[in-house]
Parts: structure tokens; sequence; C-alpha cells
């Protein structure tokens, strides 16, 4: 855990804090389990399936949370868990997160990512302990848009399997905090990077990947995508801000909040970034064959930076650096 990570958590607001975390073995969830074992929070993961490589269990912190073994969708086993734990602070970041296994299988993306957002809700709904809740959402919840960049007001209309799951799933948590005065905020992010992350066919660990063995990079799309990429560790330091914010001020139960960089970055662009940090002369291999994705994407941090006092840790190239670092640790024999 970094120390930038460490300097911007509230210690003293999660020492012995039971705190439920859904979505442990993920890509950031592991770094956020990382960051609350730190402050001192008393964690507990909800886990459905063993991933011997994932961040959670290599760097040990397994050991230091308690473990719920279960499913998302399985509503009464939450509930139990809630209660006999006496959760304070929900952060649900259990997901389908891979664009292209929506495509294949909507339906079970649509399980995981909507019918398991509501049964979280509606176990806190039925948990009285619970005080604040922190749903992770996505900037795709907002669909194809002519208007650049995304705020906050922006219209939620995914049109593809996984951007509609996490346009329900954002709808309904505004739902929940309106109707029902569920104390729970939505955060959504770009596209999340950093060591951990073991989808080889995302670009940046399958770039870093490829250039350890000596491989061109394959590009699935012409490259001219544009995203928003958010360093891991900045995506943990801030779901355990707003945590600490909502604690702070119950009126912004409801709200939405961008995390960006603000940053507008094509695939090839950020492809020969990692190229040119890793000292290859390489050249990627474009092959033009994605699709069911947005072409372009980036959000306004405005709002968090406004409202909850909010700036990223890292910039794409010193996040990019630790990234490497980790993936080369991680491949080398």
């Amino acid at each position: 855990m970094s120390v930038e990570s460490m300097n911007s958590v509230d210690k003293e607001f999660w020492r012995d804090r039971p705190t439920f975390v859904t979505g442990a073995t993920g890509l950031v969830g592991g770094w956020l389990v990382k960051s609350l074992v730190a402050a001192g929070a008393d964690v507990v993961c909800l886990v459905r399936d063993w991933i011997p490589d994932c961040e959670l269990v290599r760097s040990g912190h397994l050991d230091k949370v308690k473990i719920v073994r279960g499913d998302i969708c399985d509503q009464e086993m939450m509930e139990r868990a809630l209660g006999e734990y006496e959760i304070d602070t929900v952060i649900h970041l259990a997901a389908q997160t891979i664009v292209g296994i929506a495509n294949r299988n909507p339906v079970s993306t649509f399980e995981a990512n909507i019918a398991g957002t509501w049964r979280l809700l509606e176990a806190c709904r039925r948990s009285p302990k619970v005080k604040q809740i922190v749903i992770a959402s996505s900037d795709k919840a907002y669909g194809d848009q002519d208007i650049l960049p995304y705020d906050e007001a922006t219209p939620l209309q995914g049109q593809h399997p996984y951007d509609v799951s996490k346009s329900c799933a954002d709808l309904i948590s505004t739902t929940y905090a309106k109707s029902y005065d569920l104390p729970v905020t939505i955060t959504r992010c770009g596209n999340f990077y950093g060591g951990g992350d073991l989808n080889w066919n995302r670009i940046v660990p399958g770039t870093v990947r490829s250039i350890l063995r000596g491989q061109a990079p394959v590009i699935r799309s012409d490259g001219s995508f544009v995203r928003d990429y958010f360093y891991v560790e900045d995506g943990a330091a801030a779901y355990m801000l707003l945590a600490e914010k909502l604690a702070q001020n119950p009126e912004l139960r409801g709200e939405a909040f961008n995390f960006s960089n603000e940053l507008q970055v094509t695939v090839l662009e950020l492809t020969h970034k990692i190229l040119e940090q890793m000292g290859s002369d390489l050249q990627p291999d474009v092959r033009n064959e994605a699709s069911n994705e947005i072409k372009h994407q980036y959000l306004s941090a405005a709002k968090a930076k406004r409202m909850l006092d909010w700036e990223p840790l890292y910039t794409l190239d010193s996040a990019l650096q630790q990234t490497i670092r980790w993936y080369t640790d991680f491949l080398t024999p």
C-alpha cells in the first residue's frame, strides 16, 4: 500500500469499523481491502469464487479479514452477514465487468449487475445498523453521448448489455436513496487498471505481458477508441473518501460522483506510452475486431473536486510505472 494512498485516509474513521466489501477478489477489491485493513477497519468480504492469483490472496490480506462465502444474488445470505457482523459501512464492487463476456452472456451479466445490486440494497434496507453504502457504477452507465465530457447530470442511457446493466444498477441505487432514505452514494469511474488485473484481454495487462514476452501487443479495436483510464489505488481511495464524507454529511445520500484524471487517451496512445516506459521497440498488432463498444468516453470530475475536496493521487505516468513494476514482479520467474 502506497504512502500516497494511506495519507489520504481518515484512520480514525475506519478504526474497528465493521465494513462489508463485495467483489473483494476483483481488481479494485483487492486494493480496497488492503487499504481498509491498513486503516484498521474490521473487514468482512463476500467471496464467490476462489481465485488464487488475485491481489487479495497474493498480498496475504485474505488472512486478515472475515470471509462470507456466497453469491451477490443471495439476498438472505447477505441479510445474515450484515446482521451477524453488525455491518456499519458497505462498499459494493461485485459485478461482471467484462464487455466481451456481457455481449456473449447478457443474462448472467444482468443477474450479477442488476439483480445483485437490488438484492444487496434490499438487504441493507432490512439491516438497521448500516449507515453508509457506496455503490460502484461506471462511466459506461452513461452510454453513447454527443456532449463530452460526461458530468453527473448526463442521462444514463446504456444500449449494449454491459452498459445497460450499469445504467440499471445506478438508477436502482438512486431509487433506494430517494424512496427509502437509504444512505447510498454512487461512484462512476472510468476503465480501471493496475496491478492485480489478470484479465489479459484488457489493454494494460495484455500489453505489459506481451512486451515482457517479446511479443507485439494486441489491440482488439482500431486503436482510436478514447477511454478514461483510472488507477486502482485512486479508485480504492475514492471509495473510502466517499464513505467518510457520507458519514459527515448525510445529505450526500443519493448523489453520484465521477472520479477521473480527466484525460482523453486513445487505446493506441496508451499502448505506445507503455511501450515507451518499458523501453520496447515492438509495434502494436491492431486487429479492429471490437464490437458493441462506445467509441469516445471521458469524465468530468468537477463535482467530486468541489463537493468532496477530492484530487487523484497519481498521474497516468506514475500509475503506469507502479503497474508495470507489479506485472514485472508477477510474471518474472
